[in-house]
C-alpha cells in the first residue's frame, strides 16, 4: 500500500533524516562489538598476568638461590626461563599487538605515558628485569647466593618499583576498558533515539498538538469573558482547522507505520521459523533488546497513538461546542423560559432507559421578573448545571442504589437577585472534589466523557461576566445542590442570602413530559 495523498507522505521520515540512523548503524555492527570487547578484556588478563609473573619469578629467583638440590636447581632455572619467555612475549604483544593473545596494540595516550615516560618507564623497567631474571637463572652455581646482585635487583623490583607500576598500568587498562564500554553505550543509545525518531515522530506530533491544544482550550476558557466573546467561535474554527492539518498528517501516517511494522515482525517471525539457531551474536542481540517484548510491545504503542489523536479531535469538537455563543448585548429575559428550552433539549436523558428509571424533574417556580443578562450564555449554565445532575444519577444507579431519581428546580427573588436552584438526589461529591469544582479542567469523569471546562465556564459567565454568585453543595451519597443568584438589573451585586419557607405547595403534571412537575408556589423549600 501507498500513502493516499502527497501530504500524507510529507510527514514521512526522509532519506536525509535517515542518514544519521543508517551512518551509525553501519558503525554498530555486532561482530565488532564483541571483537573490541574480547580485545578489551585480553588486555586487562595479560596485564593482570604480568603483575602474577613478577612475583611468580621473584619466588622463583629465591627459591633458586636457597635450593641446593642440583637436580631441582634446573627445575627452577627451566620454569624461570618459561615465565620470563612467556613475561616478555605478553609484554610484546601488549605494546605491538599479537593475534594469538587477540591483543591488539593500541595503546590510549595514558598508556604509552606509563610505557616510556616518567615516572613509571614500564617498557624498561620490564625489560631490565627480564635480563636481570634471565642472569640469574644462567648463573652458575656458585653464584648462586644470597649477596647475588640479580637476586637483590628481582627482589627490590618485584617489590616495590616494578609492582607499583603493573598495578597502574592494570589499572588503567580497565579504566579504558570502562570507557570503551561507555562509549558504545553512548553509540547504542544515540543508535536507538535516531532509529526510533522516524517511529516516535507521530508520537512527538501528537504531543505537540496537545500541547497547543491545552494552549487552546486555555485562550477558549479566557476569552469566554472577554468583550470579544462573539468572536471566538471563529478564533476556535480557525485554529481547529490548522490543527486538523497535522492531526490528519499524523493518523494517516499511523495506518502505514502499523503496515510496516507488521511487515517487519511478519519477517522476523519468518526468519526464525526458517533459522531456529542463530549465531551467538545475533541471539545476544535478540536478548539484549527483548525482541519478544519488543514485538508485543510495538503494535500496542501504536495503537495507543492512534487512540490519542481520536482524543485529539473529540476534544477540538468538545471546545467548538462551548465557543456557541451569539448574543452581543444584555437584554431583559424570562429565565424559566431558558429553563423549560434546555430542559426540552435534554428531554431524552430523562427517559427511563434499560438500566434505570425515568428522572423526575420537579419545577417550583417563583415570581421571577425579566431579568437583565446575556439569555445564550446563562442557557449554557443551566444546560451545564442539569446535565451535571443527570450524570450524577446515572452514576448512582451505576453504582447499584436503588432509589427514584429526580431533580428538583426552584426560582425566586433573593433581594435584587434571581435565584435558580437545581438539586439532584444523585451520587453527590465530597468536599475535596467541590473545592476544586469551578477550576479550569477540573474533572471527575472518565477520559472522553469530559472535558473540564463547562463548571469553570459557568462560573465564569455568572461571576465575572454578570456579577452574580455560583455555588454548590453536596453530601456523598445523597446528592448535590446548585444555587445560582443573578442580578436582576446589572450594576447590582448578587446576594448570597438563602430563602427557606415553608408553604404548601400545589403540583401539577406537565402535559409535554409526565416526568416533569409544575409547582405553584405560595412558599420556597426543597424536597430533599
Amino acid at each position: 500500500m501507498h500513502p493516499p495523498s502527497t501530504q500524507t507522505r510529507t510527514c514521512r521520515p526522509s532519506r536525509s533524516e535517515l542518514s544519521p540512523v543508517l551512518a551509525l548503524a553501519a558503525n554498530f555492527d555486532p561482530n565488532q562489538i564483541s571483537t573490541k570487547r574480547e580485545i578489551s578484556a585480553a588486555a586487562i588478563n595479560v596485564s593482570g598476568r604480568q603483575r602474577m609473573l613478577s612475583q611468580r619469578t621473584a619466588l622463583l629467583s629465591l627459591r633458586l638461590v636457597c635450593n641446593q638440590d642440583r637436580a631441582e636447581q634446573e627445575k627452577l632455572r627451566h620454569q624461570l626461563l618459561l615465565d620470563i619467555d612467556l613475561m616478555e612475549t605478553s609484554h610484546n604483544g601488549l605494546l605491538n599487538g599479537d593475534e594469538k593473545m587477540k591483543l591488539s596494540g593500541h595503546l590510549s595516550e595514558a598508556l604509552l605515558a606509563m610505557y616510556f615516560e616518567p615516572p613509571f618507564n614500564l617498557d624498561r623497567e620490564i625489560r631490565n628485569y627480564i635480563a636481570q631474571v634471565r642472569a640469574l637463572a644462567q648463573a652458575s652455581t656458585t653464584e648462586l647466593t644470597q649477596d647475588n646482585p640479580h637476586l637483590r635487583y628481582i627482589q627490590d623490583a618485584a617489590s616495590t618499583q616494578l609492582l607499583i607500576a603493573l598495578d597502574a598500568v592494570v589499572n588503567q587498562y580497565q579504566k579504558d576498558n570502562e570507557a570503551q564500554q561507555l562509549a558504545l553505550d553512548i553509540d547504542r543509545a544515540e543508535l536507538y533515539c535516531q532509529s526510533c525518531a522516524a517511529t516516535a515522530a507521530a508520537k512527538v506530533q501528537a504531543e505537540k498538538l496537545e500541547k497547543a491544544l491545552q494552549e487552546l482550550k486555555q485562550t477558549q476558557a479566557q476569552l469566554i469573558h472577554s468583550e470579544r466573546i462573539s468572536s471566538l467561535g471563529q478564533l476556535v474554527a480557525s485554529l481547529a482547522h490548522e490543527i486538523n492539518n497535522p492531526v490528519s498528517f499524523v493518523h494517516g501516517n499511523l495506518s502505514f507505520a502499523n503496515t510496516y511494522v507488521q511487515h517487519l515482525l511478519e519477517l522476523v517471525r519468518v526468519y526464525d521459523e526458517q533459522y531456529p539457531q542463530p549465531n551467538r551474536a545475533i541471539q545476544e542481540k535478540i536478548e539484549e533488546i527483548d525482541l519478544e517484548f519488543l514485538s508485543q510491545d510495538l503494535p500496542q504503542v501504536l495503537s495507543s497513538m492512534t487512540v490519542g489523536i481520536d482524543r485529539i479531535c473529540q476534544i477540538v469538537r468538545s471546545l467548538r461546542s462551548f465557543s456557541r455563543i451569539d448574543e452581543n448585548e444584555m437584554k431583559p429575559v424570562n429565565l424559566h423560559d431558558g429553563i423549560d428550552s434546555t430542559l426540552l433539549i435534554l428531554q431524552n436523558r430523562f427517559k427511563a432507559k434499560n438500566n434505570r428509571p425515568g428522572i423526575e424533574v420537579i419545577k417550583e417556580y417563583g415570581n421571577l421578573p425579566l431579568v437583565e443578562c446575556y439569555a445564550g450564555q446563562i442557557n449554557q449554565v443551566l444546560m451545564n448545571a442539569i446535565a451535571n445532575a443527570i450524570d450524577a444519577i446515572e452514576d448512582r444507579i451505576d453504582q447499584g442504589s436503588c432509589f427514584n431519581p429526580k431533580i428538583e428546580i426552584v426560582t425566586a427573588v433573593v433581594g435584587q437577585s434571581a435565584l435558580i436552584r437545581i438539586a439532584d438526589n444523585g451520587i453527590g461529591m465530597t468536599e475535596e472534589v467541590r473545592s476544586r469544582l469551578f477550576d479550569s479542567f477540573f474533572t471527575t469523569k472518565p477520559l472522553g466523557k469530559g472535558t473540564g471546562l463547562g463548571l469553570s465556564i459557568s462560573y465564569q459567565i455568572v461571576v465575572e461576566k454578570h456579577g452574580g454568585a455560583l455555588w454548590c453543595e453536596s453530601t456523598p451519597g445523597q446528592g448535590t445542590e446548585f444555587k445560582i443568584e443573578i442580578p436582576l438589573r446589572q450594576g447590582v451585586r448578587a446576594q448570597t442570602t438563602l430563602v427557606s419557607t415553608a408553604s404548601p405547595l400545589v403540583w401539577a403534571v406537565s402535559d409535554e413530559n409526565p416526568n416533569i412537575l409544575d409547582k405553584e408556589v405560595k412558599g420556597k423549600k426543597l424536597l430533599f
